[in-house]
Order: C-alpha cells, then structure tokens, then sequence
C-alpha cells in the first residue's frame, strides 16, 4: 500500500477550479477564509502580490505557484498597498457568471496578470499530521519546479488544458490539480521541517513499516510493543522515533487514524456502524461510539445523516 495514496484518498482530497484571471491596470481582490480547503495559485503571465491578514506578503512571477493550506484569508493585487475589495464584489461588479475567464480591466492591455487559481477540499473533520504540518503558506518557484520533472510537467499541462479553450479542459484542470497538491507535498520535503520529518517517515525502513501495518490493516490488535516488534526496534526507541517523525505517538496516530476511516465509510459506504466497528478496530458498537462521538462531537449514526 502507498501510505500517502491511502491517507489523500481517505481524506477525500478532491480538486476545484476557481477561474482563470485576466487583470490589468491597478487591482486587487480579498480572498476570504475557507476553512476546509487549501487554496492555489498559479501565475502564467505578469505578477502578482499576496498579503496575507498578518501583513506577510509574497510576490509571484511567471510559473510560480503559491499553496495556502488552511485557506486563509488573504489579497491578491498587482502590488501591496492597495484598497481591495472583497472578491464576491469583484465578481458582482464585472459581471462574472462563473464560467470563462475573468476579466477585471482592460482586457486589451498588454501587461495583464494570467493566473489559474482553485482550491482543494478535505472531508469535513478530515484531520492528519500532514495536515498539521503544511505551512501557512508554500511557494514553488520556476527554478524550483525545474528541479521536481513530474510537478513542473503537471503545471505545464495544466496551463496548456486552461489556455487551451477546447472542451473538456477545465475538467481536465481540476483532475491534473490533484496530482499537483500531491507533487507540491513531496517537492516540500527539503523546505519544511515539520513535514519533511512525516514524509520521511513513510519511507523509514522502520516506522515506515509500522505505517504501512497501521493503515493495511488499522482493525488489528496493535500496541506499541507488537508494532515496534515489526520494526525491529526497541519499544523506548521506537515510540521516541515515531513520535519524533510524525508528530504523535504510535497509538495516538491508530486511534485518530482508525476515526478518519471511520469517517470515510459513513459517508461513503452503506455500511452498519456494527460492521464499521469491527473493521476500525473497536470491540463493541458500543466503544466505538463512545470514541466518535468524544472525538467529533456528535454520534456515528448522526454524523452519517448529516453528510
């Protein structure tokens, strides 16, 4: 199993696309907060200035592509400074109808910004250390894209399918930019401690094995002295080890993991929550009640009507 695969697809990482830009002149927008989502930006042509509610601020040029995690709120402009107006305004004020390009200025002018921007989503209540450990913001540029071929050849397809005009491209987009989030996690590797140390893990000839254990088979009767055990490793320094790479302690990580596949099957599947139970490792309906609901907030039967 490719543990990554497992916890994206676990997750419900799912890819949208916004729109693509065209602005001229003086500009800029207010991009407002979306909890649930990690939002991109990729510029094609000109520049663009982000500043974010803290008054940090990150200037993009042609082919770079900023992440922003958490979805926070933040200011796209052509440079910091400026009165932005938010960006439901924006789109009421040029008419947008959400289709096409849109276009704010002198559409004729020769020194626009291009951008493709849209936004991954998670799973409400989707949680994970990867998660935790993304940035507030993560920026690749061009020169770093020449040094990851399959993330550099992604966002070159991308930008040709949305240019393109032809049918099918934004729906293309949308799917090539799942691979992209995926490509710009493995890319941070040498830039983010946090992540980094969890991206290494999952290649760790020892926690990396007892990775793979807990998401092959999470119903297992698993403890730290049986998964240390399958690594090959003392249990003081397996349980240091692993918490030091991924953020959290080897049961910590079962018990919330066992709650996210949990959560996937309720949303997914028709399957009883007996049977869901049985399958995340818990002995009774009865426990596994009791650790959702002192997790979430609200009962397994409820979560399922829900969503």
């Amino acid at each position: 199993m490719d543990v990554l695969d497992d916890i994206l697809n676990t997750l419900d990482l799912r890819g949208a696309l916004y729109f693509r830009t065209d602005f001229s002149g003086p500009w800029a927008v207010t991009v407002p907060d979306y909890e649930q989502a990690a939002r991109f930006h990729l510029v094609i042509q000109g520049s663009c200035n982000i500043t974010f509610s803290d008054g940090k601020d990150v200037t993009l040029t042609p082919g770079d592509i900023v992440l922003i995690p958490r979805g926070r709120k933040h200011i796209l402009s052509d440079r910091a400074g400026r009165n932005a107006p938010p960006l439901e305004q924006v789109l009421e004020n040029v008419g947008y109808k959400n289709e096409g390009v849109l276009v704010v200025g002198n559409k004729d002018e020769f020194a626009s910004t291009q951008m493709v921007c849209g936004h991954f989503t998670f799973r409400e209540k989707a949680d994970h250390p990867i998660i935790k450990a993304l940035p507030d913001y993560l920026v690749t540029t061009m020169v770093e894209r020449l040094k990851e071929p399959w993330l550099d050849e992604m966002l070159r397809l991308v930008a040709q399918r949305m240019f393109s005009n032809q049918l099918g491209a934004e729906a293309s987009v949308t799917r090539l930019s799942e691979i992209v989030f995926i490509e710009l996690l493995r890319s941070a590797i040498n830039k983010q401690g946090d992540l980094q140390n969890i991206l290494i893990a999952l290649n760790d000839k020892h926690i990396g094995r007892a990775l793979q254990l807990i998401h092959t088979t999470p119903e297992a009767a698993w403890s730290v002295e049986k998964l240390a055990q399958e690594a090959g490793m003392s249990r003081s320094r397996f349980s240091e080890r692993f918490s030091e790479m991924v953020g959290t302690g080897p049961m910590g990580y079962l018990s919330d993991w066992r709650l996210q596949k949990a959560l996937a099957m309720l949303e997914s599947s028709r399957t009883s929550v007996q049977a869901i139970a049985e399958k995340t490792g818990y002995q009774s309906p009865a426990a596994f009640t009791r650790a959702f609901s002192g997790r979430f907030g609200v009962s397994p039967t409820e979560y399922r009507k829900h969503a």
